[in-house]
């Protein structure tokens, strides 16, 4: 079956793509087309043009040294060729019946027209004989002399090649045999076939996925009473996600609220919330944000340190850490003392450097509400909720341990770790005091400025306390805000509002709901006289003007939201306020400004 290896006993049709640039090729084969004992074939039809050139340029030559009488005699001749070739009416006419082919895709013609078949009959009864194209020795008329050659074609350039080679032929594997040509034909119609069949497949994967049927109660009862599959609830909310943000895919006659059912069900499941947390989340995100927030809080947050600047410069610290084997990087362009900390072969809560004070562990989120209320030499600042002392130790170092930080926390036992840190940093103008927060205007006041990192329900920190997603509910949100109600109420009384240089207050909660959050500002808003100004932070979400059925006031657009699936920190929210006159409304005069108030109109 392999290709025979004596080209003398085959006629070629031409040079190979490699013969042909060599030199010195064409009279090397131009011998062995000359050679009169080699084996015949049945040639194709491209192979009869280019032999019928051939002839047609060696007859000119024979034609122009004949005379003129003789032109009678070649134009009947060639008239004879071609009834000859186009019916085969000589002799052989018994074999050289034309192969009937069945018809064949368009696809296949021209892989078809290339390649040379036979007959079964003319393979297996090897009489082969050479297909004359003139009629030399057949002429009726008797003539002896050379007829005149046939003009098959209308363009020389379209049979113009190197002795009657295709180009086009002789690159698909000219030389090949007829079995190897089947072969290659038939790998190359395999091919086509396949690749429609995966064309079909994804069609009908697409049309498949345009639309998504909804299960129903039962099934999905069935499927919590057995075996959890975890895999396919996550296929389901990708499902449910990508109909509801194209409502168009959705099959069946199912509402949007059937479906939101379903997802909070799915969502609750796979990533273990109870079910008053998946549907405060679904209020507060879109869906697509929904998933993204979730999807953040099941990852820790980067660990970051601050870079205590009474005791050293953050380039010092970076590069004592890193000589440590600690990889780290700024924290970000809004921060010059942060770093983050990706990967550390010493415990960052044990080195030399630690221990000197020359940093603390403090969150990325923790830093924004000091620099929102950004503390100033020789000014009277109070952290009304200071433990364990991160934000207390940043105010002494922005103030560089100048004027008066006073550190009050209602648990004693919480108070121990802020000592403990503010010697270890050496703050020295700090005092600490033991009050409940609530009631601490009536001892302490007339401050500069206020930070009230209020407790909250502990929302944005999902991350650290996983116990957030099943132990919360309404009523537990609804206590929060309450106290922090009282607190910013304390605070605010708290402030100077005479004071040359400040009179702010910073309020931040560790919290996403709007309960804790906008409702605690709004609220202060009617009961005190402040106002909200900008928090100085140049990222992060605008807060809610309104949500639901609640509507805030407009100036709470001032206020930022930061969200872990968009910032990579813990959820917070920051307001900053200014107090404006010392004189606390009456109720009547409250009465009037809530009148006055969107929300209750």
């Amino acid at each position: 079956m392999g290709r025979k290896l004596d080209p003398l006993k085959k006629v070629p049709r031409g040079p190979g793509r490699k013969s042909r640039k060599q030199p010195g090729a064409e009279k090397e084969l131009s011998k062995i087309l000359s050679d009169g004992d080699a084996e015949v074939k049945r040639l194709s039809s491209r192979s009869r043009k280019r032999a019928a050139k051939r002839r047609q340029a060696e007859e000119q030559k024979v034609k122009s040294s004949k005379p003129e009488a003789k032109h009678n005699g070649n134009a009947q001749a060639v008239q004879k060729g071609k009834k000859k070739l186009s019916g085969f009416s000589d002799e052989n006419a018994e074999w050289l019946k034309p192969v009937k082919r069945a018809r064949k895709d368009k696809d296949d013609d021209e892989d078809e027209e290339e390649d040379e078949d036979f007959s079964d009959e003319e393979v297996d009864s090897g009489d082969e004989k050479p297909v004359k194209l003139v009629g030399d020795d057949d002429d009726e008329s008797g003539n002896d002399e050379p007829a005149e050659e046939l003009e098959l074609s209308d363009s020389d350039d379209d049979l113009q090649d190197d002795f009657g080679a295709s180009s086009e032929e002789e690159e698909d594997g000219g030389d090949l045999l007829p079995i190897e040509k089947a072969a290659e034909k038939q790998k190359k119609k395999s091919k086509r076939d396949k690749e429609t069949e995966d064309e079909e497949d994804i069609k009908l994967n697409v049309d498949g996925d345009e639309h998504f049927t909804l299960p129903t109660a039962e099934e999905m009862e069935q499927q919590l009473s057995t075996h959890l599959d975890l895999t396919s609830i996550q296929e389901r909310i990708k499902d449910i996600v990508a109909v509801l943000q194209d409502f168009a895919k959705r099959g069946g006659q199912h509402t949007r609220q059937e479906y939101i059912t379903v997802l909070r069900q799915d969502l609750a499941t796979y990533y273990s919330y109870g079910d008053y947390m998946i549907e405060m989340l679904s209020d507060l995100f879109p869906v697509s944000e929904l998933v993204d927030f979730l999807e953040s809080c099941e990852v820790q947050r980067p660990v970051t340190i601050r870079t205590n600047t009474l005791k050293t410069r953050r380039r010092d610290l970076a590069q004592a850490l890193i000589n440590r084997g600690v990889n780290l990087d700024p924290l970000g362009k809004w921060s010059k003392t942060g770093l983050v900390i990706y990967d550390s072969s010493v415990p960052i809560g044990a080195t030399p450097e630690y221990l000197a004070g020359h940093y603390m562990l403090q969150g990325a989120s923790s830093l924004l509400p000091v620099i929102a209320l950004a503390p100033q030499e020789n000014e009277r600042v109070m952290d009304m909720c200071c433990a364990p002392g991160g934000k207390t130790s940043y105010m002494a170092q922005l103030m560089k341990n100048t004027g008066v930080v006073v550190a009050n926390d209602m648990n004693a036992e919480r108070l121990r770790s802020v000592v403990g840190n503010l010697h270890r940093l050496g703050v020295t103008n700090c005092i600490i005091c033991n009050y409940d927060g609530r009631k601490l205007s009536e001892v302490l006041g007339g401050f500069d400025r206020v930070l009230l990192d209020a407790p909250c329900s502990g929302t944005g920190i999902i991350s650290k306390d996983p116990s957030v997603k099943t132990n919360k509910n309404a009523q537990d949100i609804q206590r929060c805000a309450h106290i922090q109600k009282e607190l910013i109420l304390s605070a605010i009384d708290s402030l100077d509002a005479q004071s040359t240089s400040g009179g702010f207050l910073v309020y931040c909660t560790c919290s996403i709901t709007v309960e804790e959050n906008e409702c605690v500002v709004d609220y202060a808003l009617k009961k005190r006289n402040v106002k909200l100004v900008p928090t100085g932070l140049d990222f992060g979400k605008e807060g809610f003007v309104k949500f639901k059925e609640r509507r805030f006031h407009q100036s709470l657009r001032l206020t930022r939201r930061f969200y872990p699936h968009t910032h990579n920190m813990d959820g917070f929210f920051i307001a900053k306020l200014r107090k404006f006159s010392n004189t606390i409304p009456s109720s009547k005069e409250v009465l009037q400004q809530c009148s006055r108030h969107v929300c209750c109109q």
